[in-house]
């Protein structure tokens, strides 16, 4: 696609994580992008399953019952528990406000597996966007990925400082962070 692409050391260290556990379990929470399908199967032979989360929060937004959405996260995984080895969120936080996201993290924390890990993209300098679309990450390679924005009828919301971000995820710890110019 036209989309120009974005380096990630990111990726590179999932990748790497992932490939360490023998036919690893990978849930995405974003759009299906079958690109990305096709990439983690050949790279990593795992069983790749996707919740597309946006949708819920679209419903959520559009019968205006956005305060129903933390409960609604608290139970939206029916798997079990330690289930994943790994978790591709991309951005899907940036658009939950802090209570929605901590139900989010703690459901998330529970269905990952010891010694799995979690890819996620925080923004921490824009504010509330009035542009209501959602963001497709299409993986190039093991370190570019492209940027797709599709419609929704939510926006961003205001960032997460970084320290509830970590307290949202304990007791996972970070094992890398990276804080972009762009």
């Amino acid at each position: 696609a036209n989309a120009p692409s974005h380096p990630t050391k990111a990726l590179k260290k999932f990748l790497a994580t992932l490939g360490s556990h023998p036919q690893p379990t990978l849930l995405d929470i974003g759009p299906v992008v079958g690109h990305n399908v096709t990439f983690f199967g050949e790279r990593l032979g795992c069983k790749f399953q996707v919740e597309e989360l946006s949708k819920d929060i679209d419903r959520f937004a559009r019968e205006d019952k956005l305060a129903e959405l933390p409960d609604f996260l608290g139970k939206r995984f029916p798997q079990a528990t330690e289930s994943f080895d790994g978790i591709l969120c991309w951005d899907l936080f940036d658009y939950l406000e802090k209570k929605s996201a901590e139900a989010l993290a703690r459901q998330l924390t529970r269905v990952l597996r010891p010694g799995g890990v979690l890819f996620a993209l925080f923004n921490a300098t824009e504010a509330v966007s009035p542009e209501k679309t959602y963001t497709k990450f299409f993986v190039v390679d093991d370190g570019n990925i492209q940027h797709r924005p599709y419609p929704g009828v939510r926006g961003k919301q205001k960032p997460l400082p970084n320290r509830d971000v970590l307290r949202m995820f304990e007791p996972l710890r970070v094992i890398d962070q990276f804080l972009l110019k762009t």
